[in-house]
């Protein structure tokens, strides 16, 4: 395994070296050596203390908040997408221990991994120091998403937004064109919105979802800023997106 120690001074947590390395054991890699201890049990802990610990600061930051929009809040920081993203800003997937299959279709800087595995580093935190400590390494690394609008952004489901724009203005009819370039197993995709004839936005993603979502976003942000124009309520009061 790739020396840890310039992992554990960006966590800020010194995290003993056993369970370090149990929390980036991959089911993949662990099935290759011959049935060893995956980190889905710690992913499991790691879950409910960055729940725990997520939820306890919107309620105590935003007192004004209805239980829905807090839940939405919380959605979108603990997504897939945001804790990949806080993964890879910690160069953790050069860290995972991966079976060859994952190395080959780059598993390294595949989402699910790197959020289950940013979860189960969370989990190996509260064994070795308890909640305290894993808290505050939550709120250090994950809590910036929390005054992020753009993060926020992600619980709403910027498809069924335009849907219902559209609707109310009448622009027409929606068509969502997407093109895929690249090899299979690193595949990216970009969207574009049309709506009634009319190019809106665009957008990239890992996935058709992924990139239709972006483009759907971007092509309410510019109706709402078109010259009296009314998209609809604010943003981050939209339905939330499925976490996949």
């Amino acid at each position: 395994m790739k020396n840890t120690a310039e992992l554990t001074k960006r966590l800020g947590v010194d995290i003993d070296t056993e369970t370090l390395r149990l929390a980036l054991t991959h089911r993949s890699y662990a099935y290759e050596q011959g049935g060893i201890p995956t980190n889905e049990r710690l992913e499991f802990l790691g879950d409910s203390v960055l729940g725990l610990s997520v939820t306890d600061a919107l309620y105590r930051d935003n007192p004004g908040l209805s239980e829905g929009e807090l839940a939405k809040r919380r959605s979108a920081v603990v997504s897939t997408k945001a804790l990949a993203g806080v993964a890879r800003s910690l160069d953790l997937g050069n860290y995972v221990l991966l079976g060859q299959g994952e190395k080959l279709t780059n598993g390294r800087d595949k989402a699910s991994i790197l959020a289950d595995t940013m979860e189960a580093v969370i989990g190996a935190a509260y064994l070795s120091h308890g909640i305290e400590t894993a808290r505050a390494m939550v709120m250090r690394l994950i809590g910036p998403l929390l005054r992020d609008s753009a993060v926020l952004g992600e619980g709403t489901d910027w498809k069924t937004r335009i849907q219902e724009t559209a609707a109310a203005r009448r622009l027409g009819l929606i068509d969502y064109q997407v093109d895929g370039t690249g090899p299979d197993h690193a595949r990216t995709f970009t969207a574009r919105l049309v709506i009634g004839g009319v190019d809106y936005g665009s957008g990239c993603g890992h996935s058709k979802k992924e990139a239709e979502q972006a483009a759907a976003a971007e092509s309410w942000r510019l109706l709402a800023e078109a010259p009296g124009a009314d998209a609809g309520p604010e943003a981050a009061g939209g339905s939330s997106a499925d976490r996949a």
